[in-house]
């Protein structure tokens, strides 16, 4: 065959896209699926496919039909128990189809995490009801974060402050819940000095450590990220240890979101995706090799060398403010040539926009953290979207 791998891409964004672009690179031969049209993963793949991966029909008709080497999902809404049929059959999932379905409930993530492995959470219960929401915010108190239990990149959660937001924030979460679960997760606010991700890489070698990421959210969704981040000796420890016990315990192969917050020497686990991270965006200007390369590597079988900085870097996000299908970037010249450090962009391809829509990143790296901050935020902002319509 004229190709290393025959990868399924499950799920074609922005990850999927650069997902796509570092297989290819290593012979690898990608069908891209979405629910739609022209997604930013397909405009790279050799092969695309448009059907909702929460239908099992159409979801094992694809599989049938491409007959994956491996199949890799992106996003969280999957129907996992096809997932978990074909890797019995002999298909492999990556990382495999017990950690796409851990990780698509933050139920179950979260029960593995607390309960199986005693790793240090916030507390939290679940609901299914205003009324169930009301009685778990008791338990964790105010303020508190309201999350559905199947999400992704902060859609639907938020946090409450007041009793009287608490009806609001179930409303909001079950309209931005992805799959067909109305049950979402109520947690204690933690008081965290800051928040990161730690990418884990789980290889045929062992696992591997990316340099921490801290990042800022809005509306539960990041709005920038930089690496590395300091933390002591004793939290980098205690997080790294963490990350190794729960990917072990999912097993497989390829790169892990793992988040945590951080008060002082204390680490909370977060919540974690087995995939490529959005915060983990810095990666394509501040590592040797980005989180993308990493997980084409792992998950193709190959050797990954030592993982190191090119020098401290951030990220900024490119958000639309409106609804359209026709549209334009301008600014990109003035973006890229930003004074003060090396300054790269991303623009995904996605062919519609939205209310903060995720439409590209701007990547900046600089002397230090903050500097690179500054400056991803600045190249950031001077790129704006012309509606048309």
């Amino acid at each position: 065959m004229p190709f290393t791998k025959k990868i399924l891409l499950l799920g074609s964004g922005e990850l999927g896209k650069e997902f796509v672009i570092s297989a290819k690179r290593l012979g690898a031969y990608v069908v891209a699926c979405d629910s739609y049209a022209g997604a930013p993963a397909m405009q790279v793949a050799d092969e695309s496919d448009v059907f909702s991966m929460l239908d099992a029909d159409k979801l094992r008709a694809a599989i049938t039909k491409h007959a994956p080497d491996l199949v890799v999902p992106e996003v969280e809404a999957i129907r996992t128990e096809v997932l978990r049929d074909v890797e019995a059959e002999g298909v492999t999932v990556v990382p495999s189809a017990r950690a796409t379905y851990m990780t698509m409930n933050r139920d179950r993530i979260r029960e593995l995490a607390a309960v199986d492995l005693g790793l240090r959470t916030s507390r939290y219960r679940y609901a299914e009801s205003l009324e169930e929401v009301l009685a778990a915010a008791e338990h964790s108190g105010l303020p508190c974060v309201i999350k559905p239990v199947m999400s992704s990149s902060g859609k639907g959660q938020s946090t409450v402050r007041e009793a009287g937001e608490l009806a609001a924030a179930w409303e909001y979460a079950v309209a931005n819940m992805r799959g067909d679960r109305r049950r979402v997760i109520v947690e204690e606010f933690i008081a965290f000095d800051y928040e990161i991700t730690l990418l884990t890489v789980r290889t045929r070698e062992g696992v591997l450590f990316c340099e921490p990421i801290g990042h800022r959210q809005e509306r539960g969704d990041y709005q920038e990220s930089w690496q590395p981040t300091a933390m002591s000796p004793s939290a980098l420890a205690a997080a790294q240890d963490m990350a190794r016990k729960v990917v072990d315990d999912l097993g497989g192969y390829g790169i892990y979101g793992v988040e945590f917050f951080v008060a002082g020497d204390e680490v909370i686990f977060s919540e974690l995706s087995p995939r490529p991270h959005d915060t983990g965006m810095v990666t394509l200007i501040s590592q040797n090799l980005s989180e993308f390369d990493l997980h084409a590597r792992a998950v193709l079988g190959l050797p990954i060398p030592n993982i190191t900085l090119r020098g401290s870097s951030a990220s900024a996000v490119i958000l639309a403010d409106r609804e359209s299908a026709d549209f334009a970037f301008e600014g990109a010249a003035e973006a890229l040539a930003t004074p003060g450090g090396e300054i790269d962009l991303r623009l995904f391809g996605k062919p519609t926009t939205r209310p903060y829509r995720r439409m590209g990143v701007a990547l900046a790296t600089a002397a230090s953290t903050d500097e690179a901050r500054r400056l991803a935020a600045e190249a950031a902002a001077k790129v704006s979207i012309t509606y048309r319509d």
